[in-house]
């Protein structure tokens, strides 16, 4: 078998002389294979000159021809241009071409006139498709580059579902997010029709119908609350000005990172208070490092671990509820089925380590932001995106930062969340079970309720109060 690729501008003539031998070799000859590719006159030195350097060859003119090597793979064998390919026909096959230059130019100015119509057919057929929008902000970050692959994989948002993905962020980052743009187009995904970049932000989250908030940049290190506020306050308010101009109605905005989670969630449902209900924060990192820990003490996977709560500040001081925790398929003397389960807390019998370690390691990494990189924000952004949009596993509960309802808690004045299920794109809260959790709220408007310092109750036991620190934004209990 014998395929050569016959490449060059729409409006050569020594193109068209090429295509017009090929096309007789390949009719008359049963394993001879011939694939064209046509470039625009604007474009063919660019995509030749890109074309040579990946292969290491040598040519500059139209039309350029090599043979592929399908018994071994490989880059291909170049053959050269139009009288190399002429030769070579001539003496393998004894075929020459006895096409007149008049004919050549004519049928050059027909394939571009071609060319051209496939063109605006192919960009009308993209106009006729509505893909989803999904904007990254801070998109120049390591976790948006472990974030793209997931989204265009088609889990999230489902293998039928075309999304356009916009990378969004400071001007002088635009050299990193033309190279996540390149990464993203070269996995070629089905699911992904086009990367864009942007860096002016009066034209960001035009029509989102998903927008991810990673962590932003900061300059300078912050010493005070008051800084902390101040340094993200003016950034989230921007945002939520763009959000209320040009998002989507119903756009689905999730925060995500390790730092100031809560606090950034707070600030954009203040500046952005007609999608207040539609802005939900991550805490399915700080899930699966509680989950992780308790999987190296009891020598399981994580994945064998369900229902691990986290309460409070999910970038701060948190408290992990164990109450619920379940494993499965644990490897001891008693057995069952799949979906058989046992409380974590009746396999854990070093209460002093749940009670003290597990405690202060946790703190720990959520303080530090340790071990928490860009492939575990990718992953818990993802995962918490997917099950926004379908659902989570059912029965299982996860960890989410949403705005509560007042009657949650019965407080007036105090803004909460708790525990949630996902139902096909409906968050329903399981708070009825765990009302009798808080017995003392602190309403103080516009900061947050987190455990107080010190003040950290056992994994298995129940938290006896909340207290208000000094931290800015409402209380996000995951």
């Amino acid at each position: 078998m014998a395929k050569f690729v016959l490449a060059g501008r729409a409006d050569c003539p020594y193109y068209a002389k090429a295509e017009l031998l090929a096309d007789y070799l390949q009719k008359n000859l049963p394993d001879f294979r011939i694939h064209k590719i046509t470039q625009h006159p604007d474009i063919w030195e660019e995509w030749l000159k890109d074309l040579c350097k990946k292969n290491r060859w040598s040519h500059n003119k139209s039309p350029i021809i090599w043979r592929e090597l399908l018994d071994r793979g490989g880059k291909g064998l170049l053959l050269g241009g139009y009288n190399e390919f002429l030769e070579h026909a001539q003496l393998y096959y004894g075929v020459t071409s006895s096409m007149t230059t008049e004919l050549m130019k004519r049928v050059a100015q027909e394939n571009l006139g071609t060319h051209i119509e496939k063109q605006l057919e192919k960009e009308s057929l993209k106009g006729l498709v509505n893909p989803l929008q999904v904007w990254i902000t801070s998109a120049s970050s390591l976790a948006c580059y472990h974030l793209i692959p997931i989204l265009t994989s088609g889990e999230v948002f489902g293998p039928q579902m075309e999304i356009s993905i916009n990378l969004f962020d400071n001007k002088h980052t635009e050299e990193k997010l033309i190279s996540h743009k390149q990464e993203a187009e070269d996995l070629a995904s089905p699911c992904l029709q086009s990367v864009s970049i942007c860096t002016q932000a009066e034209e960001a989250f035009h029509g989102a119908h998903v927008i991810i908030i990673l962590d932003d940049h900061v300059d300078k290190e912050i010493n005070s609350l008051e800084d902390c506020i101040r340094s993200r306050a003016p950034l989230c308010q921007l945002y939520g000005s763009l959000i209320e101009k040009n998002a989507h109605n119903f756009a689905k905005i999730i925060v995500g990172g390790k730092t100031f989670v809560n606090l950034k969630t707070a600030l954009l449902m203040k500046y952005a208070p007609t999608f207040a209900h539609n802005i939900i924060a991550v805490a399915l990192g700080v899930e699966g490092q509680a989950k992780a820990a308790l999987a190296r003490k009891l020598k399981i996977t994580p994945s064998c671990i369900k229902d691990v709560i986290i309460w409070g500040n999910i970038s701060g001081n948190n408290y992990v509820d164990l109450r619920k925790a379940k494993v499965y398929r644990y490897e001891s003397a008693i057995w069952g089925p799949p979906h058989y389960s046992r409380p974590v807390l009746s396999l854990l019998f070093d209460r002093e380590w749940v009670n003290r370690e597990f405690v202060v390691s946790l703190k720990t990494l959520t303080a530090t932001g340790r071990q928490f990189g860009g492939m575990l924000a990718a992953h818990s952004i993802a995962t918490t995106l997917k099950y926004w949009c379908h659902g989570s596993p059912p029965g299982e509960i996860v960890s989410l930062g949403v705005l509560s309802e007042e009657t949650d808690l019965n407080q007036e004045d105090v803004k909460t969340t708790l525990p949630t299920k996902n139902d096909h794109q409906e968050r329903r809260k399981v708070s009825d079970d765990y009302k009798d959790l808080f017995t003392h709220l602190m309403p103080d408007d516009e900061k947050d309720l987190i455990l107080s310092d010190g003040d950290l109750p056992d994994p298995g036991t129940e938290p006896t109060s909340l207290v208000p620190p000094a931290l800015a934004g409402r209380f996000f209990s995951s």
